[in-house]
């Protein structure tokens, strides 16, 4: 690069973000958008494919130019077996040429090209040779392993995961630098990979926060009709909700406005939030095994003779003082391949006191649901055991306490007993739900205790702070170099 290069770098530089999935769904990608905007000073194009929409802040950012590309059509059912391998084949081939036409072609120039992985095939060969194309340094973002994922469904021994791995580990190698999500996996990249990588940890931006009681209720207010849709006739959230064309707008399942108050009422369910991407690396089914255990311990151990009819809430008696274990409602958010699957085991539980919806929400909605939840569930165990699951930092930055799946490193995130708990069973889970919840609203002192842990933590870290201070020297030191 000359030196009017260099001089333009120092006055506005550009910076083009590629993510070879749905921009709408990929947040860390959106924040580094936000990032290199507002803390680097960079004009950014986003290349991505569409779907979803991105968080209203990088839409109405006018230095953030979003290119959305053709997503690649589902294989239909009807075609012959004979002719899936030509598609699998041909996929990565066409996804490749596109790549290189928005990269090349569509898109300014760019300075620096940071990319999302995985998907490692063909994504990092074409921001590679887009790199070398526009003389523009590379950057790849490790959010985890993608022949980890490929042998999900492949297996480990196969050949076609070995030579995934070999590529991705290949053009990895020949990116100027890289970010990473662990300190695990930056040291995996290290020991056996030959990568020297930043670790850049996913933190929440200012967005995601405990919602006040007004949002609360005009959120419920807003989602009031999925609310009132049973997977089934009937289950103990619909039995007793306001009729959808007779919606008082005083009145929520959680909340009462009186005058100008809004009150959380005593007699509301625990809302309970776990969002996913219904794939393989989560498995939904320890979630519904734990509810059925609640149901029935719920059961087994109270007299349901002490139900308080509408209210559905049963009580205890230990050591001379009433507790009362509430209804659980599960509210699951999120796309994927698996959704359906699970919702029609869902239709088939028939549960008395837990109730599951399942729904998309906006980009603005969905952290005032992960700020008005009593507690979040994650199901994520990683493919590689490398990385940590963004949704949960997402529910800290809300306050919102969290049960998670225990592996290899979710404890760099998730601190036992101070702002969540972990489990490996469906057993577990389900003991967890009945301590955290026994005496809800006003006696759960161990989800108080975890709660108060989930808002220090989501207060004292947010993503600007660490990507200035891990993001944004790497990006200035590689820009500058490659300058000279």
């Amino acid at each position: 690069m000359d030196g009017n290069k260099e001089a333009k770098i120092g006055r506005r530089g550009r910076a083009a973000v590629v993510v070879l999935g749905d921009i709408g769904r990929s947040p860390r990608m959106q924040y580094h958008a936000l990032s290199l905007a507002l803390q680097a000073g960079f004009e950014v194009d986003i290349v991505a494919y569409g779907g979803s929409d991105p968080h209203s802040a990088v839409l109405e950012n006018q230095s953030i130019h979003i290119h959305k590309m053709t997503q690649w059509p589902t294989i239909p059912r009807s075609l012959p077996k004979i002719l899936r391998p030509l598609m699998l084949l041909l996929k990565p081939l066409i996804q490749f040429l596109m790549l290189l036409w928005f990269l090349c072609v569509k898109i300014p120039a760019p300075d620096v090209f940071i990319v999302q992985n995985p998907p490692s095939v063909p994504t990092l060969v074409a921001v590679k040779w887009a790199s070398w194309l526009r003389h523009a340094v590379f950057i790849i973002d490790w959010h985890n392993f993608g022949y980890t994922l490929l042998a999900l469904s492949l297996g480990r021994s196969s050949l076609f995961v070995a030579l995934y791995r070999w590529f991705e580990k290949h053009y990895g190698k020949m990116a100027n630098g890289s970010l990473c999500v662990t300190r695990a996996m930056q040291h995996e990249l290290q020991q056996n990979w030959g990568i020297k990588a930043t670790v850049l940890y996913d933190q929440p931006p200012e967005f995601f926060r405990p919602a006040s009681l007004e949002e609360k209720h005009e959120l419920f207010c807003r989602i009031h009709s999925h609310l009132n849709q049973p997977y089934g006739s009937q289950d103990c959230i619909s039995n007793g909700i306001i009729a959808v064309g007779s919606l008082d707008l005083n009145e929520t399942l959680f909340t009462h406005r009186v005058s100008n108050d809004i009150i959380l009422k005593q007699n509301r369910p625990a809302l309970i939030v776990s969002s996913t991407s219904w794939t393989p690396d989560e498995d939904f089914s320890i979630l519904l095994e734990a509810a059925v255990m609640y149901d029935r311990r719920v059961a087994a151990f109270l007299n349901e003779d002490d139900s308080t009819g509408d209210e559905f809430v049963w009580k205890e008696i230990s050591d001379g003082k009433q507790f009362v274990y509430p209804r659980l409602l599960f509210i699951i958010t999120g796309k994927g391949p698996e959704k359906e699957k699970y919702e029609e085991k869902i239709r088939k539980l028939h549960l008395k006191r837990v109730a599951f919806r399942t729904m998309w929400l906006s980009a603005e909605d969905y952290p005032l649901l992960l700020g008005s939840a009593d507690l979040g569930v994650c199901l994520h165990t990683s493919s590689s055991g490398l990385d940590l699951p963004m949704k949960v930092v997402d529910m800290f930055g809300c306050g919102l306490p969290v049960c998670a799946v225990s592996y290899s490193c979710i404890e760099e995130l998730v601190k036992v007993e101070k702002n969540g708990l972990l489990f490996s069973s469906s057993s577990e889970l389900a003991d967890e739900l009945l301590m955290l919840f026994k005496g809800f609203p006003n006696e759960c002192n161990a989800l108080k205790s975890l709660r108060n842990g989930a808002l220090e933590m989501g207060s004292s870290a947010r993503w600007a702070i660490e990507w200035e201070e891990n993001a944004k020297p790497l990006i200035s030191r590689v820009v500058s170099g490659s300058s000279k």
